[in-house]
Formats: C-alpha cells, structure tokens, sequence
C-alpha cells in the first residue's frame, strides 16, 4: 500500500463528530431550571412583592419587586454569569408591575403571567392535536442540537404528542387555579398560588419528559431477520 493510499483511507477511521452523547438528566434540569439559584432568583420578585404588598401599599410593592429583579440581573451581568433566567423573570415582573401600577389593582401583577399560561396550554394541546407537539420541538432545540429526526419515528411522534399533552393538561390547571384566585379578588392567596404552582410542576414535568425520552431513546432496535 502506498502513502497516498494509506492517507486517503485514513478520514474513513476517524470516529464521527456528530455523535456526541446527550447531558445528563440533572445537566439538562439544571440548565433548564437554571439550577438552584436560578430558582431561587426567578421567585424572589414575586415573594418581595407578595410580602411587601401584606405590610404596605401596592406601589411600594411593585417599586420593590421591579427594583429587586433589577439587581439580580444587575449581579449576574457584573458576575459574568448567564443572565437567560434572570432578563426572563424581570421581563414578566416588569409588565405585571406596569400593569398593577397603571390599573391600581394588585392582582393585575399576576395577570400576564395567567393570560401567558392559558396561551401557551391551549397551543400545547393544538400541536398535539395536529400532529406536531410541541414538546417535540422544543426538545429539537434545546437537547438536541436542532436535530429533528424524532419526526421519521413513529414511536417517538407518539411519546412527544403523549408529553405535551400531559403538559397542556397541568399547565391549563395551573393556571385555572390561579385564574380563578384572580377573579374572586383572592390577592395574597392568588401570590402564593403563582409560588407554589411556578416551578414544582415545571420541574416534575421536565423531568418526566427527559426521563420518558432517553428511557424511549435508549431502547434496543430490534435486529432484522436474516433475509428480510
């Protein structure tokens, strides 16, 4: 064999780029989740502005919650940490709060977060309906690398259409829970439904879906038969 020969036949036994293994189940929580901290920053707006709306007024509380989401995205920015969790939740905390100012009714703070719910169940169930979940996509996007082979596997269309509809069914409880609390002018107990009802079911369903996925992905194929 000569040089040229042997360097030609050489890219043919390098091992493929694409093939890298998925995160783990707890690296893809955490990065969802934005891990502990990123828990903990996302709900504290939302406890400062329930707290300080108990013992005071509601402007001083919308000042404290928007003031409050304002400098954890201040300290992760100086930290050079990713701020993704931290602009999120001053985004939702921002318009809650401009609302609840403008209309001078405390429980309009969590009124986008109940209209951004009710939005995003119903297009659960919809892509479910339509042959196109979701949670398909999404999982596309953010584990695996903007691949979406997933639609040529009948089994897997199935397993992504069950999730999101087991999503669109929670997160439309969710918020009915809330969105009830919101109409019958339940404000402290509508702020600590918002706590209670945020990141718990997120998380259980998030863990859920990488679990049922890698379970599903993981499974030997069956081996052909000879001649077939």
């Amino acid at each position: 064999m000569t040089t040229g020969q042997h360097r030609a036949a050489q890219p043919e036994t390098d091992p493929p780029q694409d093939d890298e293994p998925l995160p783990t189940i707890a690296e893809q929580m955490a990065d969802q989740l934005g891990g502990w901290r990123g828990l903990v920053e996302s709900s504290i707006p939302v406890v400062v502005f329930v707290l300080a709306n108990i013992i005071g007024d509601l402007r001083p509380a919308v000042i404290a919650s928007v003031a409050v989401a304002l400098l954890i995205a201040g300290l992760r920015l100086a930290q050079r940490r990713p701020i993704r969790h931290a602009v999120n939740g001053l985004f939702g905390v921002g318009i809650g709060a401009a609302i609840a100012w403008r209309t001078g009714d405390e429980r309009d703070f969590y009124l986008p977060g109940i209209l951004y719910g009710i939005g995003y169940g119903i297009a659960l169930l919809i892509s479910a309906a339509v042959r196109q979940p979701l949670v398909g996509w999404i999982w596309s996007v953010l584990v695996a690398k903007g691949r979406s082979e997933w639609r040529t596997d009948p089994k897997l269309v199935r397993v992504f259409t069950r999730l999101t509809v087991l999503w669109g069914v929670v997160w439309l409880a969710k918020v009915g829970v809330q969105a009830g609390l919101y109409l019958a002018h339940q404000d402290t107990a509508l702020g600590v439904a918002r706590l209670a009802l945020g990141y718990p079911p997120y998380a259980l369903l998030l863990l859920i879906t990488v679990w049922t996925v890698r379970r599903v992905t993981r499974e030997p194929q069956p081996t052909p038969l000879p001649g077939a």
